[in-house]
């Protein structure tokens, strides 16, 4: 999908049939649409989807290698004023940026309240997206969301931020009641890789918590659940505790995507398979913790990455691949 008319054939006419509307209906989704917008006679916008006879929403496509920037929502951003649109949508086929008016009134925001890529579609953005379908788009339901998803999103880009790199401000907050006297270059330079330490440790005992009791909460495998190749002599494969345990931790980690009966442990003598519904084809995760050295299998579709795992507590880390493989299963 290297060109713009790809991107819009094979993702965003898709993407809007699946709101429900009409793209072969030219006024429900009008194609090339074009306005008198300021300055620029004949720009045309991609798309502009019509509800209730009122052009609501914008699309602006951009070939599926561009990296979407403020630079690129000047159509948008022009035909915004003078149309009744209130909603506007950038994409690259792959990432796509939400925009509205909230910060001044028909004067389109440069930062988005919403994104996402599809190749890491979260579960929590399906519901937010069905507030676009034609069926149940109200501005208001939509605006109201958008005010939280915005600075929502705004903060934990800080919170990540302060992560990787904490501040000078963010470390004096953190030290401010460790009584230290004053708060010197030596005293920051000292506190800095704690503090980045720290933080890192309380996000990862946070989700390790939660998954731990997803994991306590899972039901006892059923007989059957569990298939081990026979074979015999020097060659039978012996399923260990450890292999044991990451399938329980894999099946709590996805438990609120695909039901619990549906994810199943066949072991092999080069690794032990955790596949969803029995099947070779649905692959979720591997364990190869059959050498000194461990490894974790994790899939996009049918291609398997190995990533080196020390304990196992290292497979809550990559929770989220996880789950998006989790996602492609869902039926």
């Amino acid at each position: 999908m290297v060109t713009e008319e790809a991107v819009k054939t094979a993702v965003v006419l898709p993407f809007l049939n699946a709101l429900d509307y009409d793209i072969f209906n030219p006024h429900e989704v009008v194609p090339e649409f074009t306005a008198d917008a300021v300055g620029k006679k004949g720009e045309k916008v991609d798309y502009a989807i019509k509800i209730d006879g009122s052009i609501r929403i914008l699309v602006e496509c951009k070939p599926i290698m561009t990296n979407l920037d403020k630079v690129h929502l000047a159509q948008l951003y022009r035909y915004f004023s003078v149309t009744d649109a209130k909603f506007a949508i950038l994409t690259n086929g792959r990432t796509f940026h939400f925009h509205t008016d909230l910060e001044a009134p028909n004067k389109l925001d440069e930062r988005p309240f919403l994104t996402f890529d599809l190749s890491d579609l979260q579960g929590h953005l399906t519901h937010e997206l069905k507030k676009f379908s034609k069926g149940e788009f109200s501005v208001d339901s939509i605006l109201q969301s958008a005010h939280q998803l915005k600075y929502t999103s705004a903060i934990k880009k800080e919170i990540i931020n302060q992560i990787e790199a904490p501040s000078e401000d963010f470390v004096r907050m953190m030290i401010a009641g460790l009584q230290i006297p004053r708060f010197t270059t030596a005293v920051k330079d000292q506190f800095t890789p704690m503090v980045k330490v720290a933080f890192r440790e309380v996000v990862r005992d946070a989700v390790q918590a939660r998954l731990s009791t997803a994991l306590a909460e899972t039901e006892v495998i059923e007989p059957g659940v569990i298939e081990i190749n026979a074979s015999t002599g020097d060659d039978e494969i012996v399923t260990t505790d450890e292999e044991r345990e990451g399938f329980m931790i894999v099946r709590a980690i996805v438990r609120d995507i695909l039901k619990p009966a549906r994810i199943v442990m066949r072991d092999q003598k080069s690794y032990c398979g955790i596949l969803v519904d029995d099947n070779n084809r649905k692959p979720l995760v591997r364990l190869h913790f059959n050498r000194t050295v461990k490894y974790l299998g994790l899939f996009d579709k049918e291609q398997e990455e190995r990533v080196k795992v020390d304990t196992l507590d290292e497979i809550y880390e990559h929770a989220d691949r996880i789950r998006s493989t989790a996602q492609i299963y869902v039926s």
